[in-house]
């Protein structure tokens, strides 16, 4: 099936014989299962055969959403879980299991995942290395001399919107025994998908597109063969797991994925193009910039036409006082910390995504006080445009 077919039929509508089919995945709330013989319960917990005992283990509507998600990407497993920091905490642990406990990460990340890798994996004597992973000498060199158990990266970079070439970073993981880790919640798999090109796990933040209403927390984890049975066994461990209302919306929204998604790129061109024109803004980043650095990449990765629904810029003279009284003047934009959602989101990095960030380190990453990210909706873009260009004209 095509993935517009997928979103929509792929993990729903189990048949067994003699039953009523539900037409969509039901929620089911049931913590315990038992069976009849206590035999067959034996074998479940044993792992020798299919089926469910404890809900830390699985769900019947999780398991629903991870053979969706596991299709979606192409992958051989997935795990959902209680939202996308845990995602990216279960696919490093299991990314370093047997492995060299040290990480090359990109320099160009969510902020939060660098608090993770610093203040969570850091005390615990796992090794951080950064690394522009848009510069491939860097990346070699990086390796090189840290030997790492795992590279991690974005699909598209947070907020600045780099695109690294994934399947020259994958065979550098594969020559030096390390796993790649990827996160790909700003392409979704509809954009582009990491395991085709190499990558051994990706991770979602299931709250921004498959969810896509602002209505769930949660992660995704998608591994490949050999990573997935360790994924699991962590979860069954530490029991970061999804809830199962929590994965009946996700499920829900994921069916509209195709749809929404293709209008919030298409919205996203025309905010990118008409800022680029406005006299109060001062650069624009979106990938369909003929002049982008990673042009190459973004042609090479992405589907066609689709340059994604973020996108990011500066605001001409702007201070942090500006800025925030042009969002307080953002009238249908929601001035929000997410993105994702059927409504346009508007974030200030230097007091959210990276608040936590060094004002140095945030330099070096170049995101400057003037910078704010937009997350396109669905919305006519006419108003979209109307909203930010009166909210512009109050700074």
């Amino acid at each position: 099936m095509k993935f517009e077919s997928q979103v929509v039929h792929a993990g729903d509508r189990k048949r067994k014989q003699g039953l009523a089919v539900p037409s969509t995945t039901p929620i089911n709330l049931s913590t315990t299962y038992f069976y009849e013989s206590a035999a067959t319960l034996d074998r479940v917990l044993g792992h020798e055969e299919e089926g469910f005992s404890y809900g830390r283990y699985a769900n019947p509507t999780n398991v629903a959403l991870e053979e969706l998600c596991t299709e979606l990407e192409h992958g051989h497993g997935s795990l959902a879980t209680a939202s996308g920091m845990s995602a990216i905490q279960i696919a490093l642990q299991a990314a370093l299991l047997d492995r060299s406990h040290h990480i090359v990460a990109s320099n160009s990340i969510y902020g939060a995942t660098i608090g993770l890798l610093d203040q969570v994996f850091g005390p615990y004597d796992v090794g951080v290395t950064y690394v522009d992973v848009c510069d491939l000498k860097a990346v070699e060199t990086a390796i090189a001399e840290s030997n790492p158990g795992c590279i991690f990266m974005e699909s598209v970079s947070n907020p600045l919107l780099r695109v690294g070439d994934i399947e020259q970073i994958a065979r550098m993981a594969k020559s030096a025994g390390a796993a790649l880790v990827v996160d790909n919640t700003f392409a979704t798999p509809m954009q582009m998908r990491p395991l085709d090109l190499g990558a051994n796990i990706i991770v979602h933040s299931a709250t921004k597109y498959l969810a896509g209403h602002g209505d769930v927390l949660g992660g995704i984890v998608v591994s490949d063969d050999t990573h997935a049975e360790s994924v699991r066994m962590l979860s069954r461990l530490i029991g970061p797991v999804l809830g199962p209302f929590e994965s009946y919306l996700t499920m829900r929204g994921i069916k509209t994925l195709a749809l929404r998604f293709e209008r919030q790129c298409q919205n996203a061109k025309i905010l990118a193009e008409w800022l680029s024109a406005h006299p109060r803004v001062d650069r624009v980043y979106y990938c369909s910039d003929a002049g982008h650095p990673d042009a190459c990449n973004i042609k090479k990765f992405f589907a066609p036409g689709l340059f994604g629904a973020i996108l990011s810029f500066e605001i001409k003279g702007a201070n942090k006082e500006s800025v925030l009284r042009f969002m307080d003047r953002l009238k249908m934009v929601v001035p929000g910390t997410s993105l994702g959602d059927v409504h346009t989101l508007l974030l200030y990095p230097l007091i959210a995504s990276h608040r936590n960030i060094s004002p140095k380190m945030r330099e070096r990453m170049g995101i400057r006080e003037n910078l704010v990210r937009v997350a396109a909706g669905i919305e006519a873009p006419e108003d979209i445009i109307a909203d930010l260009d009166q909210a512009l004209g109050s700074i």
